[in-house]
């Protein structure tokens, strides 16, 4: 579930201002990673805005409106390098621009992650595993394990799952019994926060895999 305030429509001033913001970081800054913000909350938003002051600056938008100011920059600055992350401008994304360090830039964008449970419908985005173990269920639950196919046995009054059990895959889709099993477990087996798409530095578009890769 996209956590994401419902963006009103800019008033007039405040389109200025943010074509005035834009502006300063298209001119100050030469390097950008492109971050997906899928299931980001404002709050998590400026905990990383915070975590990153005084070297590197969040820009988000509306992409219709970022690329009317990059349309602008480009006429006033000809031939700028900015002109080749213009298809970048689409879907839910966000720019973090920096003239600092790629790979500390890169850990403070990815460190700020928060657990989130298994919502139904939602896609895994990873393997989930129910550990073994005493569950604090009462016996009179036991059917539900069963049609999970989750091996049981009674223990001092509880359920106790015998062998771990990989739930679900990644790239499934959560299933209703699945989430409500890891809420009554009280697992939270995913986390959300900004993911990297692509880094660009100078005009060059690459991979932040490549950041991996030691001079």
């Amino acid at each position: 579930v996209n956590k994401q305030p419902v963006k009103m429509p800019l008033s007039k001033d405040k389109k200025k201002e943010y074509f005035s913001k834009m502006t300063t970081m298209l001119s100050t800054y030469d390097k950008v990673f492109v971050v997906g913000v899928d299931n980001v909350g404002s709050q998590q938003m400026n905990q990383t805005r915070k975590a990153m002051r005084g070297k590197a600056e969040i820009l988000m938008g509306k992409n219709t409106l970022m690329k009317k100011v990059l349309a602008d920059f480009l006429e006033a600055n000809p031939g700028h390098f900015y002109a080749k992350i213009e298809h970048k401008m689409s879907g839910n994304v966000g720019f973090v621009f920096t003239n600092y360090d790629l790979p500390k830039i890169r850990d403070l964008i990815l460190a700020n992650r928060v657990p989130a449970p298994a919502r139904p419908g939602a896609i895994a985005p990873m393997d989930v595993t129910v550990p073994a173990g005493p569950t604090g269920a009462d016996p009179g639950q036991t059917n539900f394990f069963q049609v999970l196919q989750i091996p049981t046995k009674i223990v001092k009054g509880q359920i106790e799952i015998t062998t771990a059990v990989n739930l679900i895959k990644a790239g499934d889709k959560v299933g209703p019994s699945e989430a409500a099993l890891l809420s009554k477990l009280n697992i939270k087996p995913f986390s959300y926060g900004l993911s990297i798409d692509c880094v660009f530095d100078h005009g060059s578009i690459f991979s932040p895999a490549f950041l991996d890769i030691d001079d």
